[in-house]
């Protein structure tokens, strides 16, 4: 199984979306994969929050750990096949009926509770986390372009030691499958 985060800020620019869901459904009828969804627009909503009226960074924290649940209701509906999960239970069911598996992590990550709670951990790290948990055989992280992204500040801890990760822009999404086969 792979792990694919799916970043929240490809829904800002105008058809990456769509082109990013379509190759995972193409990718889905080949490989099995469970997709973390990133906070996009919602974790931003949640940013912008904390900024104007303050609040604890646990609640920060959580909410945007919802905001991550809420993109993977939009994943769902884009991503053909495609099924909600929320606990590491239901990943292997429905990844072992071979159905992409798109992960609300809320559940899962109240229930663990092993990542700090600050802006230095976001869903790059929540990804790496649950690859590690899955023991997936590798991590993709599709990003607006490849080029100068960057991970967290959290994400090469919350990484498994030896667990192979790319990132890779959704512009060359198309490459995708080919990755998955190496």
């Amino acid at each position: 199984m792979s792990v694919i985060k799916v970043g929240g800020s490809l829904a800002t620019i105008p058809h990456a979306l769509e082109r990013v869901c379509g190759e995972l459904a193409r990718a889905s009828q080949d490989h099995r994969l469970l997709i973390v969804p990133g906070g996009g627009p919602f974790a931003n909503a949640v940013r912008e929050f904390e900024h104007q009226v303050g609040m604890s960074s646990d609640a920060a924290h959580w909410m945007a750990i919802l905001a991550m649940d809420q993109y993977a209701h939009v994943l769902v509906g884009r991503i053909a096949g495609a099924v909600l999960v929320d606990q590491p239970g239901a990943v292997a069911e429905m990844v072992a009926l071979g159905r992409a598996a798109v992960l609300a992590p809320s559940r899962w990550m109240r229930s663990a509770d092993v990542l700090p709670h600050t802006w230095e951990v976001t869903s790059d790290s929540i990804a790496a986390f649950v690859a590690g948990a899955l023991d997936a055989a590798r991590l993709f992280l599709i990003k607006p372009t490849a080029a100068g992204e960057t991970v967290d500040a959290y994400f090469t801890t919350a990484l498994p030691r030896g667990m192979p990760y790319s990132v890779l822009g959704y512009d060359r999404i198309e490459q995708l499958s080919q990755r998955l086969s190496e």
